[in-house]
């Protein structure tokens, strides 16, 4: 197998769910078959050195790799390496700005390369191939990938609207579904919180989580609402919000006008090393994601994360929250729009605990069995040996 090279603007210590993934890519790939690509940070000394591929960083900073001077030298990077080091295949992290080098490169080496798409960028290019001006280009990186890799059937889907709209085709030998996952070995149940609870100062009591950026479609103040709901009947039941965002001031003034401000903890910016134990302080994560006119929840590594954690999962039921949430398994859906629906899922969570064990279980088992970032990495290290020898195969017969 000839190496792969990974093209990401998002790469650690960034933080989200596309760094995340990019990440476990780096790490799981058989060590020496992949070499990531991406812009200089400041503060990357922090995982330097941690992965068995290489990490070769541009000479650009990493906010300015979506400039034309930036995209340049990133395109003559990647060339010179797909030369030098053997490489079958690119991936791009994501469509925009790394699908640029990649086109570039492919039009000049032949290497081929596929793109992960997700379903915020997508929502943004739907609206932007409205334009005359950014529809070919658009067309032309989406046209020229040999793969194309979704999160969930949901962003899939979209995806295949977006190549309707541009007339174009998407063989389903080109799409591939790749549900994302979590670390099982870091992410499982019994874990002791107490550390966790006094670093955050939380008191005792029965705690719902939610690990998410403080946006609108995260639904977080359907979470709040719901708390409020139950919190007569349930008067130890308590929030803890970890993760920042515009939305926070909100959020802040819901919790408060509903009388919950004191059970609503806001974590802020919560380190990778805290939330195996943040999960295991909860007795059921919400993640009441809904879709908005211009954010989505395409997968959401969270729940995977929280059922590894043997939690169970209440979710909405909206972009590819299905493909994280075994429905009536792993966790509950619900409609992200009705907050009382929300309430009185959650309050059946939290009076049966007989179910909530037995979906916190089945979701442990979900993680160990196929939600986990080892399964992804070698689903994407197929795909992208598979394209690379149709590749091959295309241009011998053209030739």
């Amino acid at each position: 197998m000839g190496r792969h090279l990974l093209l990401t603007f998002d790469f650690p210590p960034m933080g989200g769910g596309i760094a995340r993934w990019m990440g476990e890519l780096a790490q799981r790939y058989p060590a020496g078959t992949l070499i990531v690509s991406t812009g200089q940070r400041p503060d990357s000394e922090v995982v330097e050195g941690t992965y068995p591929n290489r990490i070769d960083r541009v000479d650009v900073p990493a906010r300015r790799l979506r400039t034309a001077h930036g995209l340049v030298r990133w395109a003559h990077r990647a060339g010179k390496l797909c030369r030098s080091e053997g490489v079958e295949f690119m991936w791009c992290g994501q469509l925009r700005p790394a699908a640029y080098p990649a086109r570039w490169v492919h039009a000049t080496t032949r290497t081929p390369y596929g793109v992960v798409v997700h379903g915020r960028d997508l929502l943004t290019i739907r609206r932007h191939i409205r334009s005359a001006g950014k529809r070919p280009i658009v067309r032309t990186l989406l046209g020229s990938a040999a793969a194309i890799v979704a999160n969930s059937r949901w962003t899939a889907d979209l995806c295949g609207q977006i190549f309707d709209d541009l007339r174009l085709t998407l063989p389903d030998a080109r799409r591939h579904v790749v549900p994302l996952g979590a670390d099982p070995e870091l992410f499982r149940p019994g874990l002791d919180p107490s550390t966790a609870r006094s670093t955050y100062e939380l008191p005792a009591g029965r705690w719902l989580v939610t690990f998410a950026r403080l946006t609108p479609h995260k639904g977080i103040d359907t979470g709040i609402q719901c708390l409020a709901a139950l919190g007569t009947d349930i008067p130890e039941l308590r929030y803890a919000v970890a993760g920042t965002g515009p939305d926070l001031d909100r959020l802040e003034t819901l919790a408060r006008d509903l009388g919950v401000r004191d059970r609503v903890h806001f974590l802020g910016q919560v380190p990778d090393a805290h939330l195996p134990a943040l999960y295991s302080m909860g007795e059921v994560y919400l993640a009441p994601s809904r879709l908005e006119e211009h954010d989505v929840e395409g997968f959401g590594i969270a729940i995977v994360e929280a059922s590894a954690s043997g939690l169970p999962v209440l979710a909405g039921r909206s972009g590819g929250t299905a493909d994280a949430v075994l429905e009536g398994e792993t966790g509950l859906l619900v409609d992200p729009e009705d907050p009382g629906a929300f309430a009185e899922a959650l309050r059946s969570l939290l009076g049966d605990r007989s179910l909530a064990r037995a979906l916190g279980t089945a979701g442990r088992r979900a993680a160990e069995t196929f939600f986990n970032w080892d399964r992804v990495a070698a689903a994407m290290r197929d795909i992208g040996r598979e394209a690379a020898v149709a590749s091959r195969a295309g241009r011998g017969s053209a030739d």
